[in-house]
């Protein structure tokens, strides 16, 4: 573990290549510090990996980064083996979490960690940076949980930036829980809800397929975006409640396995 006296550091890179067979090699598969990453099975042609928390966290003052890149005819699943919980620090509450993925043309790549919990007096600042080629695939699910179950939620804010084939697709930020700006919980923010959820799809049959802003089911809603592009956002009660919505929605898309 690499650590200073701002708090932990944690590394984790991953590459996925085409092996030339059908398949999906991990030349590199590597984590430092607290994140350790693991292949395990999956499905046929596909490389499924998951993030292993070596301890709680990440904490106030600890920084975890993970890189993944899947290139030319590579797929690449990234999952997780249990929820991030997000925890105060003993002397500075504020935590980060970078996340880089890229795709190269013809490369899919799947972002489908478990939720992040804001645990209350946590303070986390989460970016996910996205990058893909012109026919890359993506499908990426984030999703939040504002606080346990009875307590007040930590603060979290969240961007996530994704490029498309050199030119931006999508740039949002939010900032949620205690500490927020006001009106985070209001009518025109979660509502008082607590999980808060999004599922982002790309692929070149969304270019003529999504046209208009829609409702799905009761908490969710799908907006297509400027490219082959769909965003689903959705507001829950809880975290089980979430994992329905968006798994309805992207079954509703033809992503069954989201």
């Amino acid at each position: 573990m690499t650590t200073a006296a701002a708090g932990a550091r944690a590394r984790v890179q991953i590459e996925a290549r085409a092996d030339g067979r059908g398949g999906t090699a991990l030349p590199v598969l590597s984590g430092e510090g607290p994140l350790a990453v693991r292949r395990t099975r999956g499905a046929p042609g596909a490389a499924h990996v998951v993030l292993v928390g070596a301890m709680g966290g990440p904490l106030g003052g600890d920084a975890y980064e993970v890189r993944a890149h899947a290139g030319h005819g590579a797929r690449l699943r990234v999952g997780s083996v249990a929820a991030t919980l997000a925890l105060p620090g003993q002397s500075t509450p504020r935590s980060t979490y970078t996340v880089d993925l890229e795709a190269a043309g013809d490369g899919h790549l799947e972002w489908l960690p478990e939720p992040v919990v804001a645990v209350a007096g946590s303070d986390l600042a989460q970016h996910t940076r996205v990058t893909l080629a012109e026919g890359a695939r993506l499908t990426l699910r984030e999703e939040q949980v504002l606080g346990r179950s009875g307590e007040s939620p930590g603060r979290i804010t969240s961007r996530l930036t994704v490029c498309l084939a050199g030119r931006p697709l999508l740039d949002q930020e939010t900032c949620l829980g205690t500490g927020a700006p006001p009106g985070w919980d209001g009518p025109a923010g979660t509502a008082g809800l607590r999980a808060i959820g999004q599922l982002l799809l790309v692929a070149p049959e969304f270019e003529e397929r999504e046209r208009d802003a829609r409702p799905l089911a009761h908490g969710s809603a799908l907006l297509p975006l400027d490219g082959p592009a769909v965003l689903v956002s959705a507001l829950a009660p809880d975290a089980l409640r979430l994992r329905r919505l968006l798994d309805e929605a992207a079954q509703a898309l033809g992503r069954r396995d989201a």
